[in-house]
């Protein structure tokens, strides 16, 4: 039941690859550089991930050799400029990064999204200079891991219902006060952006924090969840933490910033399911292909190649949504609200065809070690993290009749 070797993409590749009868063609879709990029960590996916990805999964354990070994691919950063150390890639470039560590291991690819695009892009956009270079070279060099603390356990859908506070104290200092809950890289985080409400004008901050060097942080590790286990989940404890002034992001002054960096990276989201169906499809073609059931293989069977079809229709209408969104961010057409919609529907898709996988691979797929069991288990996480799947889908429909149904009348 365990995978020996990821099998290489030469069929229905994603989007194209050469293959005839493709739907989709690359040159059409990416440059030069993007499809350098996508090749690159493909292959870096498939010779180095994924022989360590299913053990450290099951025992919840950091990826930290593969984390560094990334960051020598030239892709740390995401789209962070290259004058603080970033790889300076389009947006669609680092969803490409995204898309291709989500097909071999969906927790590596969501450690990148948050310490490689979520926190670089929120200190790019709302950071001061000197936060700038301070912080980002070691970030995208991935000597060191980013975390991002907005969520709290009486502030998760409704985000902006913010309880931490930050209380000023003069002589340039503030101080910290509050819980967070799920935050991913936390535990092995030496960056952390804090959100949190001004005590006294209730305006929405954020502050760079450095957990292992500011007293009144402390940082317990989440344990038992039952998808994306290798990224380190964590509650944040906040009991009168002081920070200096230089240490709040300039740039921040409503929660709107917040919902600004957030709507980028919901579009990085969006890449994840699609590579993470890729990666299930490409295991289950190469399954079907090579079990032998009643002297004949299963992909001889009408109801497999039926099954098998609906994933790979999937596969290529996530990647073009995810594709097109994505451009459509880059020129400044798309929205939060957009975004909002395509992570909802490319995340509804990828569970449909996690669901199919786990059923063409019988019993073995529910083990790990297949990488079906992993990747169902980490699909889940992907349908409901970034805003879960109805909260999406009401922040799309918000936009589109002009009435939000999201807060209820009591």
């Amino acid at each position: 039941g365990r995978l020996r070797r990821f099998p290489a993409s030469q069929e229905g590749a994603l989007l194209g690859g050469g293959v005839p009868g493709e739907e989709c063609e690359w040159p059409d879709l990416l440059t030069s550089k993007e499809c350098q990029v996508r090749a690159r960590v493909r292959e870096y996916c498939e010779t180095k991930v994924f022989a360590q990805a299913a053990e450290l999964w099951e025992n919840a354990i950091h990826p930290k050799a593969l984390w560094e070994g990334l960051g020598a691919l030239g892709v740390g950063g995401g789209t962070t400029p290259s004058a603080y150390g970033g790889a300076g890639l389009s947006l669609v470039g680092a969803g490409l990064v995204n898309m291709e560590l989500a097909r071999v291991d969906g927790s590596l690819s969501a450690i990148y999204m948050i310490a490689g695009c979520l926190v670089t892009n929120t200190i790019v956009k709302l950071g001061s200079e000197a936060q700038k270079k301070k912080y980002l070279p070691q970030l995208c060099a991935h000597r060191t891991v980013g975390s991002w603390a907005l969520t709290e356990a009486e502030a998760g859908s409704d985000a902006s219902g913010l309880r931490t506070l930050a209380t000023p104290l003069g002589g340039g200092l503030w101080q910290l006060d509050g819980r967070k809950r799920w935050i991913g890289n936390a535990p092995v985080a030496s960056l952390i952006i804090i959100w949190a409400r001004h005590a006294e004008t209730g305006n929405t901050l954020a502050f760079a924090v450095e957990p292992g060097s500011t007293a009144g942080v402390s940082v317990k590790t989440m344990r038992g969840k039952v998808g994306l286990r290798a990224i380190q989940n964590g509650e944040i404890f906040l009991d009168g933490a002081t920070v200096k002034e230089e240490a709040r992001l300039p740039g921040v002054k409503s929660f709107a910033d917040a919902a600004g960096v957030l709507a980028q990276s919901r579009v990085m989201v969006t890449w994840q399911p699609v590579g993470l169906a890729q990666g299930l499809y490409d295991v289950c073609l190469r399954h079907v292909k090579e079990r032998m059931q009643f002297g004949v293989p299963l992909a001889a069977s009408q109801v497999v190649q039926h099954k098998l079809m609906l994933m790979r229709a999937n596969c290529n209408a996530m990647a073009l949504y995810a594709w097109r969104l994505t451009r459509r961010f880059e020129q400044g057409e798309a929205s939060g609200p957009d975004a909002a919609l395509a992570k909802a529907w490319v995340t509804l898709r990828g569970r449909e065809c996690a669901s199919i996988g786990r059923e063409l691979l019988g019993g073995d797929g529910l083990l790990a070690g297949s990488h079906v069991g992993k990747a169902f288990a980490d699909m889940e996480a992907y349908y409901t993290y970034e805003g879960t799947f109805d909260i999406n889908l009401l922040v799309a429909g918000r936009a589109h009749t002009g009435i939000s149904a999201i807060r209820p009348r009591m």
